[in-house]
């Protein structure tokens, strides 16, 4: 299963995303949901490095499939409306495919 992580500070801001682990929904290099998820979170940090001024720290792992994303300051807005889409795309993808293969959370920090 996918899980992406949302975190959002007190006041609502968003300080970053995570997402990990693969879908299993069908085998390696079948697997759409897995694709899926992949293009709208790496869509949206090409996004957010080529279009906006938003400064962030970036760790992935190719092998565990894990990619974090760290904002040091709030979001410009299209920065924010870049992540509210891929959000918006995630949450899609959970409601046409189930739990069983990702999980979008929100978490405080």
């Amino acid at each position: 299963m996918i899980t992406v992580t949302v975190r959002r500070d007190r006041q609502g801001r968003l300080r970053g995303f995570s997402s990990s682990g693969h879908a299993g929904y069908d085998e390696y290099g079948q697997d759409i949901v897995c694709a899926s998820v992949s293009v709208l979170v790496i869509n949206t940090v090409n996004a957010l490095s080529a279009l906006t001024s938003d400064v962030f720290e970036l760790e992935t792992s190719e092998e565990s499939g894990n990619i974090d994303v760290a904002f040091s300051r709030d979001l410009t807005e299209k920065g924010e409306a870049l992540v509210r889409a891929m959000i918006l795309g995630l949450e899609s993808i959970q409601k046409e495919y189930g739990n069983k293969y990702i999980r979008v959370i929100f978490k405080e920090v």
